[in-house]
């Protein structure tokens, strides 16, 4: 199967399998995921890297051309509160550096978007309506300030996965983040909100890029793409 068909299926599978296993916990879900992905890549794409949040880093990745960057469950905490279904399963491709193909499975709303199928960017919402996803725990100063400045709704949900994907799905206008995250956070959601056309980097503009030495990747601004300059200068300011 060709990649994107690949970050699909990978996505899918380690959803299913979190769903059997939801009652034993994040941290048994974080671990059984991740060795489900480990398994498959090395079985299916032996020769490329992996970057995975619950295995130990390989500086030799820096090397490869292609890297898989994965989060087995982003959201560990909303997987453990029974009935939340703001989690997620992150399963990308990046190639000398960019997001060329991923997959994000909202295991919970049986959903799996990906770039092999891009999804159909949602209409616009009404003149004025301006919604923003943001942490549901602990949203960031910019964040806020930003909500603020646009005189937004607040949209507020777990995983970094389930806010990309909700702007992708038509849910909220704008995912902003600055309180830190890393290459797995945002490669996936960032390959997926590309090919449905949506606007995607730095909170000051500038290009995510991936597979690098130190893979913290703090910042990330997702938005339809007639937000993007509204939204720019407001964090700016």
């Amino acid at each position: 199967m060709d990649d994107h068909t690949l970050a699909a299926t990978l996505a899918e599978e380690a959803g299913e399998l979190l769903l059997s296993i939801r009652e034993l916990g994040g941290r048994v879900g974080d671990l059984r995921s991740n060795r489900l992905l480990l398994d498959r890549l090395a079985e299916l794409r032996p020769a490329d890297a992996v970057l995975s949040e619950e295995s130990p880093d390989d500086s030799a990745r820096t090397e490869r051309s292609r890297v898989w960057i994965v989060d087995p469950l982003d959201g560990t905490r909303e997987f453990g509160e029974p009935g939340r279904p703001d989690w997620a399963v992150h399963v990308a491709l990046a190639v000398d550096g960019e997001p060329v193909a991923g997959a994000v499975a909202l295991p919970s709303a049986g959903v799996v978007l990906h770039t092999g199928r891009p999804p159909v960017l949602a209409p616009p919402p009404p003149p004025g309506t301006v919604r923003v996803a943001l942490s549901r725990s602990r949203p960031s100063f910019e964040v806020i300030q930003l909500v603020a400045r646009l005189s937004a709704t607040e949209v507020p949900m777990g995983s970094a996965g389930a806010k990309a994907m909700a702007v992708v799905r038509g849910e909220a206008d704008i995912y902003a983040h600055s309180g830190g995250q890393y290459e797995w956070d945002s490669c996936a959601p960032v390959a997926v909100a590309l090919a449905a056309g949506l606007h995607v980097s730095r909170l000051d503009g500038s290009p995510l890029r991936y597979n690098r030495p130190d893979p913290y990747l703090p910042d990330l601004l997702i938005c339809r793409p007639e937000l993007a300059e509204i939204a720019l200068k407001a964090l700016s300011e």
